[in-house]
């Protein structure tokens, strides 16, 4: 038995079993660590970029494999509408998230490194040593042309360039998650060992689906399910590829192809309340 189809099953496995692996659950937050800091700091916590057509057009441009992986041509759009903002900005508030940043396509390096000194939740040798690399890569690749969203837990800030409310809640519920550890530091930094990002990944899909569900919005939910499983398919492709070099093609592309199918299975469960929510997912797709 060769290490691709070891790395086939496990992924056929993995994604077949994702009914129960990510299964809607929200993060208890309930005790935060949250830096005093930060929260005097933001006294906005959302910020827009302003629109660079060129810079936008290429970042489109550069984000079309994204857009094609996932299915969807509002990845890496670099065009966040106000559907987007308002489900991020009521998910913090409901979670009383007032110190986390978010940037809607906006590039601001330097801001961000002042955040990173404010956040005296997280020891100062993690923030100061990955920390500073961190906002020095977002610096010397901006997202702003390369896309990728994303959550900083050293300048606690969420950078956004997708216009998709499900990966903004994906993103958010990071955050969530990083808000109630103790050792941020230690945490973030596991993030970086192979396997280890599938667990805070998987919290993450799982807190946004059940905010999802919360809200009571079939559009969201069948939005969360289409999106987030494929896309946590991605870490389990990386995962097994970190694991069995041999078989990272096969994996990561199996993983993913299997993620759109679960996920579109788990969205057809989700029944519309009427005809025209029907109507809205399919424009939202489009």
């Amino acid at each position: 038995m060769n290490n691709k189809f070891l790395g086939l099953l496990f992924v056929c496995t993995l994604c077949l079993s994702g009914c129960r692996i990510l299964a809607p659950q929200a993060i208890n937050n309930s005790k935060q660590n949250i830096a005093p800091e930060l929260l005097q700091a933001n006294s906005l916590p959302i910020e827009r970029g302003k629109p660079r057509a060129i810079i936008d057009g290429v970042g489109w441009v550069v984000g079309i494999p994204s857009k094609l992986l996932l299915w969807d041509s509002r990845i890496d759009n670099h065009k966040i509408g106000l559907e987007t903002e308002a489900c991020v900005a009521e998910y913090l508030s409901q979670n009383q998230m007032g110190h986390v940043k978010v940037r809607l396509n906006q590039y601001r390096p330097w801001d961000d490194m002042k955040r990173l000194t404010k956040n005296k939740s997280m020891a100062w040798p993690w923030r100061y040593s990955i920390g500073t690399l961190s906002v020095l890569g977002e610096t010397i690749v901006p997202g702003r042309i390369f896309g990728g969203d994303h959550f900083n837990p050293y300048s606690q800030t969420i950078h956004l360039y997708s216009d998709v409310p499900a990966i903004a809640l994906h993103e958010a519920a990071h955050a969530k998650d990083f808000s109630r550890r103790r050792y941020p530091g230690t945490y973030a930094a596991l993030y970086g060992l192979p396997v280890v990002p599938l667990y805070h990944e998987s919290l993450a899909t799982k807190d946004a689906l059940a905010y999802a569900q919360e809200t009571d919005d079939p559009a969201l939910q069948q939005e969360a399910y289409r999106i987030l499983y494929p896309a946590y398919g991605t870490y389990v492709g990386g995962a097994i590829g970190s694991v069995l070099p041999m078989a990272s093609f096969p994996a990561y592309y199996g993983s993913v192809i299997l993620g759109h199918a679960a996920g579109r299975w788990q969205a057809a469960q989700v029944t519309p309340k009427d005809p025209s929510i029907a109507s809205a997912i399919t424009e939202r797709e489009e």
